[in-house]
């Protein structure tokens, strides 16, 4: 299986994990021959854990009625209005309308459209070292020159801040909106400080330019709150988010309030358009995935087992621990170390990753419900691991 992989499959790095997955169920992952305990969760993706009955039995029961049956927007179905009710019913008042999509970035897509749409304005603002995706305005969006380059001309009129800077002179008159990540992921799991959201909040006000909030990797509880700009005293103009929502089925949303959405509506009209969007089965998973999340409290849990990750996580050649909930990166000495950890682990049972720009860093986003007992046997195996190089 592996030489089909590897020949018929697209290839996106030399070296893939090339785990032969035979099912997942909890925080393990199974291949071929062997048991991982998973500590990445997709890439914070699944964070009510690997195959969730409860999500597994809303796809079926949806399916056992209808799927795809037109195209986003035209007939009214139940598990999407659903869906957006419950987001909504969880956000502050100026976040009121959802536009679901396939993907995260679809949803930037949609956020960068919308942004020139309500201002009349086409400058974009941006962070340095920022990831927001890999299609063709959400790359000219991302702020890491290494990986656009190949593929320029991208949009123009991008300009761009450092995260946490003190100098938003660049938000100006001519910026339809400002887009950061709420705390930057493969910058190496960057936290704002001194009020900076608030800050650009602000900046932005002033000017007349919108703010959007990328909460792809930070949504639906990773970071201790249920949204990460919760943390922060703000509320963004528009707020986009992916991964975790479909409990593992692909999903986005872009969010803002209803007065901004109905501009879709005209001049002209089918302002954003998108066949799959909405779908009513990966809707019907969302739905379930959200209530398990706010029913189970699982936002708070983030934050006791974060103290358990902390207490457990200490070793010379770890510089530093980063963290919010459980989204954490552990910062080594050099990237070498670095590969070598998340190399050793998995031959030793354990599933950890790389960040996209910060080599030194390596990603520990286990799935919400991980036990105290899954994150004490993977420590285990990280502090042995790094003993023995």
């Amino acid at each position: 299986m592996i030489d089909k992989f590897k020949n018929f499959q697209a290839q996106i790095v030399p070296n893939p994990l090339s785990i032969e997955v035979v099912k997942a169920e909890g925080s393990y992952i199974h291949g071929k021959n062997k048991k991982y305990l998973d500590f990445v969760a997709g890439v914070s993706v699944c964070n009510i854990g690997h195959s969730n009955k409860k999500v597994f039995r809303a796809v079926s029961n949806q399916l056992k009625k209808y799927s795809h049956v037109m195209v986003y927007g035209e007939f009214v179905q139940e598990p999407s209005v659903n869906l957006c009710e419950l987001l909504v019913r969880n956000l502050p008042d100026n976040l009121n309308s959802v536009y679901l999509t396939n993907s995260g970035t679809e949803a930037v897509e949609a956020a960068l459209k919308i942004s020139k749409r309500i201002t009349g304005r086409s400058k974009i603002v941006s962070a340095k070292n920022s990831y927001h995706g890999s299609t063709h305005g959400s790359l000219s969006v991302s702020g890491y020159e290494s990986r656009k380059r190949a593929y320029r001309p991208l949009l123009p009129n991008i300009e761009y801040l450092e995260f946490n800077c003190d100098d938003l002179s660049v938000i100006d008159g001519n910026t339809a909106c400002v887009i950061l990540e709420t705390i930057q992921g493969g910058a190496g799991f960057i936290t704002p400080e001194n009020n900076f959201l608030i800050k650009v909040k602000k900046r932005c006000e002033k000017v007349g330019a919108l703010m959007i909030l990328d909460e792809l990797q930070t949504g639906l509880g990773r970071t201790g709150k249920l949204f990460a700009f919760e943390h922060y005293e703000i509320s963004p103009d528009i707020l986009l988010l992916g991964k975790a929502l479909g409990g593992g089925f692909p999903i986005g949303a872009m969010i803002t309030k209803k007065s901004n959405m109905d501009l879709l509506q005209k001049n002209p009209i089918l302002g954003h358009i998108t066949t799959f969007g909405g779908h009513p089965v990966i809707a019907a998973a969302g739905f379930e995935t959200l209530s398990i999340i706010i029913k189970n409290k699982l936002s708070k849990k983030a934050i006791e087992k974060e103290n358990l990750f902390k207490e457990l996580l200490v070793h010379p050649l770890i510089n530093e621990v980063r963290s919010k909930g459980l989204m954490i990166a552990l910062i080594m000495k050099n990237n070498e170390i670095a590969n070598q950890l998340v190399i050793n682990s998995l031959n030793n049972g354990l599933i950890l990753f790389w960040l996209l720009y910060e080599k030194r860093a390596v990603r520990i986003t286990p799935p919400l419900t991980i036990s105290n007992s899954e994150i004490k046997k993977g420590c285990k195996i990280i502090l042995s691991v790094l003993d023995s190089i």
